[in-house]
């Protein structure tokens, strides 16, 4: 079914997208906010440029976006599959609890912030340019995935990387030279364990957008892990 976005807002939108079935084309988006939000068992298409929270709460929907997204992509959502064929704004993943994200190109500030992961709920979050400062503020777990990909100038992420992360994982695509992480993370080089843990990941995302999976995994990547119980000890102890 294609529903003509341009004159609806967000609620009408979603609406049209509840009795589309369990395909939907949307043609025309014009910044609502809230697509597809809570939805499960429908694959939603998106032309255009959605709103803030595309796929907040999302429970098991897939949403395929030709093109850019703005803030809170996939904003606590609980599980299905986000796939943005451009860039998205600030606070990608937020609070994400389950289900995967993938970006083609950049994210902004705190993407990851506060994803978390619950006993076999692990959250996946795949950026393939770069991120922005404060990447996985918080995260108390699940994995985000950053390959700094066509970005040879541009450092992988921006400042202040895993500020307070308690749990989880960040893999980058570098060797991470000229970042700074807190105290409290490892930064270490990944071993082939890791890279078999990441491989159908990465072979999806590369499905997606076209990229060759052997030219992408051919590159250091760098783990990043927490390293202590207690990431705040730092702040309130002279050592």
């Amino acid at each position: 079914m294609v529903i003509e976005a341009k004159n609806l807002d967000y609620r009408a939108l979603n609406e049209a997208i509840r009795k589309s079935g369990k395909k939907a084309t949307v043609k025309g988006c014009l910044g609502q906010r809230f697509i597809c939000a809570g939805m499960s068992d429908i694959s939603v298409t998106v032309e255009g440029i959605p709103g803030n929270a595309l796929g907040a709460y999302l429970n098991g929907a897939e949403v395929i976006v030709k093109g850019n997204a703005q803030d809170a992509v996939g904003d606590t959502m609980n599980n299905g599959k986000i796939v943005i064929h451009g860039s998205v704004g600030d606070a990608a993943g937020y609070a994400m609890r389950g289900g995967c994200i993938f970006v083609q190109g950049d994210a902004g500030y705190r993407a990851g912030i506060h994803m978390k992961a619950y006993e076999e709920k692990v959250p996946v979050m795949v950026i393939g340019g770069c991120a922005g400062s404060f990447l996985g503020e918080y995260q108390a777990g699940g994995i985000i995935i950053v390959l700094g990909l066509g970005e040879d100038s541009k450092r992988i992420v921006g400042n202040f990387p895993c500020t307070g992360m308690h749990g989880g994982k960040m893999i980058l695509r570098s060797d991470c030279a000229d970042v700074l992480f807190p105290a409290q993370v490892t930064a270490r080089p990944a071993s082939p364990e890791d890279m078999r843990e990441i491989k159908k990941t990465i072979s999806e995302f590369c499905r997606h957008f076209g990229f060759d999976e052997k030219s992408v995994l051919d590159s250091p990547f760098t783990v990043v892990t927490p390293d202590s119980k207690n990431p705040y000890k730092q702040l309130y102890t002279p050592n």
